[in-house]
Order: C-alpha cells, then sequence, then structure tokens
C-alpha cells in the first residue's frame, strides 16, 4: 500500500460568479464562494467532510489521480492523511474496527476516535494501529510550489 492524499481540483465559476473547487477523484466533495481564494481555502475542509463520510459508509477511500501539469492538488493535513491511510489498511487487510481495537486493546470506541477525522489523536496512536496491520508511516517532504 502506497497512498499519496492529494487530491487534484478543478476550478470553475458557476453562473452566479461563485468560484468552484471540485475533486473529480471525489465527486462529494466541492466549495464555492464568492472569491477564488475563499473557495480555495475551504476546499480541504469540504474534502476531509467528503472522505469522513466515506468511513461512515465503509467505503473505499478514492486513490487521487495524477494531477495534469498545472492543476491545483490539495493536499491533506498529515494526521488526517495518516487516519485515511489506517482506515484504507484496515480495509485491504480485512481488519474490522472490532479485530484492530483487539490487537491495539483499546475499546471499538477508542479506535472509532481514532478514524474520526475531525478528531485530534496523536500521530504515535496511528503509527501503532498502522504497525498492528503490519504498515508503517513514512513522512514525505517536498518544496512548496
Amino acid at each position: 500500500m502506497n497512498y499519496r492524499f492529494a487530491y487534484p481540483t478543478v476550478e470553475d465559476r458557476d453562473e452566479e460568479g461563485f468560484f468552484l473547487v471540485l475533486f473529480p477523484d471525489v465527486p462529494e466533495a466541492g466549495t464555492s464562494a464568492r472569491t477564488a481564494s475563499a473557495s480555495r481555502r475551504a476546499a480541504a475542509d469540504s474534502l476531509i467532510a467528503a472522505l469522513g463520510g466515506y468511513i461512515r459508509l465503509r467505503r473505499d477511500i478514492p486513490r487521487p489521480s495524477r494531477p495534469r501539469r498545472g492543476q491545483p492538488v490539495v493536499a491533506l493535513p498529515p494526521l488526517v492523511a495518516a487516519k485515511l491511510a489506517l482506515y484504507q489498511a484496515m480495509r485491504e487487510s480485512g481488519v474490522g474496527n472490532a479485530g484492530l481495537a483487539r490487537r491495539l486493546k483499546v475499546s471499538q470506541a477508542a479506535l472509532c476516535r481514532l478514524l474520526d477525522l475531525d478528531r485530534r489523536s496523536h500521530i504515535s496512536e496511528v503509527e501503532a494501529a498502522l504497525s498492528a496491520l503490519g504498515k508503517r508511516l513514512v513522512i514525505d517532504v517536498r518544496d512548496a510550489a
């Protein structure tokens, strides 16, 4: 499993002049605002909310497509990306909440909190959960665009 949680966007304007930011790989995510900068600022929150819905509905997390040259991309915050990687690793391993909770010796409620994209968690907890699935977390630092 090798995931990169940076999703390409499509920016447009609607009939009323609002600036839209849409995610081709996550059709449930999108935002609009009166200014392009406000729409871009809200884009990550929209994407996180939509991907949280995938977790609640127990769906696979869509893989980001490769952006075209110059296409804007929204990279998710590191903790959110780590939680999404954990969730997807669980799905690919066939390990449910109860099974992973047992491995970690925590309650299912604690595991659900760990997978909640809106809840702050310690990255070490996500690392431990990934380790219990035979995975490791790797952080990649790149030059800002």
